[in-house]
């Protein structure tokens, strides 16, 4: 199909024919995923409900299949169906001998790195509930119980996944020796790792699910800067939650909105992008002048980066040892 034709397709009907087309080309193979609601909403620039008719179109051609905990397959290869959970039985992680993964000759072995990488890779697209180990075994071409191997439970391979990103981020030794400089970095490194994968936002806030070794790390790295300004451990919690807040809020407003059916997984600038007609449908009431006179969407990074800079403004006294901490 032409440049020219394809323009004239309605928008779900342009995904529809670029997927086929990569079917007939041979990049999506038999068993593969296709892409996801969320991952065709972020390449193709459509709203939730477009994607999924984009999908529910392939299926009718019986181009693809759904298939539960796993996503959307190009059809040809039948998946193993899942085993019933009997109520009440105790789940053990599955014992396999060495060598049975079900790996393509000449494939390298299968190693920890491997499973928690193509965990990130899926949270990242797909949000941390549409990732599991039979999602993350699909994807690896092994068996489920392969996994358990390296990994001991999902809590475990999470846990390991939030280690990665904070291993991958690390905050430098020694700090810088001006507190303000060393906090200025730790929170704009935060705000990158929730930029980059917004799954974790809610797995590491104090109250979070998850405490990794390299996440207590990024935290005791704060309170050694903040309590070297001779502040108590007590204070330095304190200060560091306040902080800890103010950027897992400013990453959720910006890397996140709910769309469609309370789904998530559109940034920002998108969402703002797909409501124009409805704002302009608003706007033409006249009834909120002051806000529709703005001359665009905000600037997500310039908005955190001056609230950063003012909230380290009003905690100087605090951390200077000038105020009373309360």
């Amino acid at each position: 199909m032409s440049a020219d034709a394809k323009r004239e397709l309605p928008p779900y009907a342009r995904v529809v024919a670029d997927i086929r087309a990569r079917i007939d080309a041979g990049e999506l193979n038999p068993g593969e995923r296709v892409p996801s609601t969320r991952e065709i909403m972020r390449e193709w620039g459509v709203a939730m409900a477009t994607a999924t008719k984009a999908l529910a179109a392939l299926r009718q051609e019986g181009l693809v299949e759904a298939v539960r905990g796993v996503g959307t397959l190009v059809r040809g290869t039948a998946e193993p169906a899942a085993q019933p959970v009997r109520p009440r039985e105790r789940q053990e992680p599955p014992r396999v001998a060495a060598g049975a993964e079900h790996r393509p000759a000449g494939e390298p072995a299968l190693t920890r790195e491997a499973v928690v990488g193509v965990a990130i890779t899926i949270a990242d697209s797909e949000g941390i509930d549409g990732l599991s180990m039979r999602r993350v075994a699909t994807r690896l071409r092994v068996s489920t119980m392969a996994l358990y191997r390296h990994v001991a439970s999902k809590n475990a391979l999470v846990t390991a996944m939030i280690d990665q990103v904070y291993t991958e981020h690390a905050l430098p030794e020694p700090p810088p020796g001006d507190w303000r400089e060393a906090l200025e970095l730790a929170l704009r490194t935060e705000w990158g790792i929730y930029r980059r994968h917004p799954w974790a936002l809610r797995l590491t806030m104090l109250a979070g699910a998850v405490q990794s070794p390299q996440l207590m790390a990024n935290a005791e790295w704060m309170m050694r800067v903040i309590t070297a300004q001779g502040r108590s451990p007590d204070e330095a919690m304190r200060i560091l939650i306040l902080v800890s807040a103010y950027t897992s809020g400013m990453a959720l407003q910006a890397t996140q909105a709910v769309v469609e059916e309370y789904e998530y997984g559109m940034d920002s600038e998108h969402w703002w992008r797909t409501k124009g007609p409805e704002f302009l449908r608003i706007a033409e009431q006249g009834l909120y002048p002051l806000t529709f006179s703005i001359s665009g969407p905000p600037d997500v990074r310039g908005v955190f980066d001056l609230g950063m800079r003012h909230l380290l403004d009003g905690l100087t006294p605090l951390i200077q040892g000038q105020a009373d901490p309360g």
